[in-house]
């Protein structure tokens, strides 16, 4: 087993994901946007987030909706979360665009009726708050199913097939994973229209990467 991680910038990485990947022994292989993809024995496929837009004409992204394909047709289990839920999506035929307001900081996520007993967020109570930071959205592809929404996001969580998924918000994220993308030059815009600093430590975040991530590997 072997984890491919599609990583777009790299201040967004696996955060907590990591930690129990390395714990549970289970490699796994960042490619950076613009490097070469390729499956080869990847049993399993992350698509991380990032300030670009799944609509941006660029070949790096190109490629890796050719790859979310491939790893679709062959069963191989996707989770696209933030951008990669995105690419996601619009790799499934879904249109990708902005969002009515932007989504930033702690924001309770609410659960479908078509999350109860689904392996990767079922266990979760609705709501349950997670971390946010997008400015667009997408729509359910065709033939997937809504697992979970937002009060100012329609598509929070999506499950096609029975191994590809795909999240708006962020399960992974650590409290100094906050404090970093705070200071990003290009995250500056994004914080500039908060009310308030996001206070990193404000939720408990270990726990839900970890149910999300077991959730996920069960899958194999």
């Amino acid at each position: 087993m072997a984890i491919l991680v599609l990583r777009h910038e790299p201040f967004e990485h696996l955060g907590h994901f990591s930690h129990s990947l390395t714990r549970a022994g289970i490699p796994f292989e960042y490619r950076d946007l613009g490097q070469s993809l390729c499956l080869d024995s990847s049993t399993g496929v992350i698509i991380m987030g990032g300030p670009q837009s799944a609509n941006d004409p660029d070949p790096a992204l190109a490629g890796e909706m050719r790859l979310i394909a491939e790893s679709v047709e062959r069963g191989v289990p996707v989770l696209g979360i933030c951008l990669g839920a995105q690419l996601v999506a619009k790799t499934l035929g879904a249109r990708v665009f902005r969002n009515p307001e932007k989504e930033i900081g702690w924001a309770p996520v609410y659960f479908t009726e078509a999350a109860k007993g689904d392996p990767v967020l079922g266990s979760f109570p609705s709501p349950t708050t997670f971390f946010h930071w997008h400015g667009e959205t997408f729509e359910l592809p065709s033939g997937a199913e809504c697992l979970a929404y937002s009060d100012v996001c329609r598509q929070q969580a999506f499950r096609y097939n029975r191994n590809v998924y795909g999240v708006q918000f962020h399960p992974e994220i650590e409290e100094a994973m906050i404090v970093d993308w705070s200071g990003q030059p290009v995250n500056c815009g994004d914080v500039e229209t908060l009310p308030a600093p996001i206070d990193p430590t404000a939720f408990e975040t270990e726990a839900l990467a970890r149910t999300v991530l077991d959730g996920w590997l069960s899958l194999f």
